[in-house]
C-alpha cells in the first residue's frame, strides 16, 4: 500500500505518491479544477490506479503558526477526503514548500512557464517527503 501527497490549492491540487516502502514520495501531477465534483473524480482515478492506506495533506498555516484562511479551508477539504475514501488523512505542516519548490526548479534552470506547470506537484512531494522521513 501507497501514501498519496496533496498540495491542495484554490484551482489545482498537486498529486505526489510514496513507494511501496512508503520510503520515497515521486510526484505525480497537477489536477487542475473549476469544481469540487471535477477534482474528486480526478482523484478517484487514483484510487482505481494505486492502494493507497493514508492521504498526507499540506496545511498551509501561518508563518508564526496561526491557522490560516486557506488552512479552514484545507481543514474542510480534510473533512470530505476522510468521509470519501474511509482512510485517514494526516495533516503535514507545509510552510514554504512552494518557496523551496520554486528555488529547486530554478536552480535546474527551469523556464518559468515550466515551473507553473510543476510547480504543485513537486511541492506535493515535498510535503509527503517531510511525512515520510519523520516516519
Amino acid at each position: 500500500m501507497r501514501i498519496l501527497g496533496m498540495d491542495y490549492g484554490s484551482a489545482t491540487l498537486g498529486i505526489s505518491v510514496s513507494d511501496e516502502s512508503k520510503t520515497i514520495a515521486s510526484p505525480i501531477k497537477t489536477i487542475r479544477y473549476k469544481s469540487m465534483d471535477d477534482l474528486l473524480t480526478e482523484i478517484d482515478s487514483l484510487f482505481k490506479i494505486y492502494k493507497f492506506e493514508s492521504i498526507v495533506l499540506g496545511n498551509p498555516i501561518n508563518l508564526d503558526g496561526s491557522i490560516s484562511k486557506r488552512s479552514e479551508e484545507t481543514f474542510k477539504f480534510k473533512s470530505i477526503l476522510e468521509s470519501r475514501y474511509n482512510i485517514p488523512v494526516i495533516l503535514e505542516d507545509e510552510r514554504l514548500t512552494t518557496v523551496i519548490a520554486e528555488n529547486v526548479l530554478i536552480s535546474n534552470n527551469t523556464s518559468r512557464k515550466n515551473r507553473k506547470k510543476v510547480i504543485d506537484k513537486m511541492a506535493s512531494a515535498l510535503i509527503l517527503q517531510s511525512y515520510l522521513d519523520r516516519k
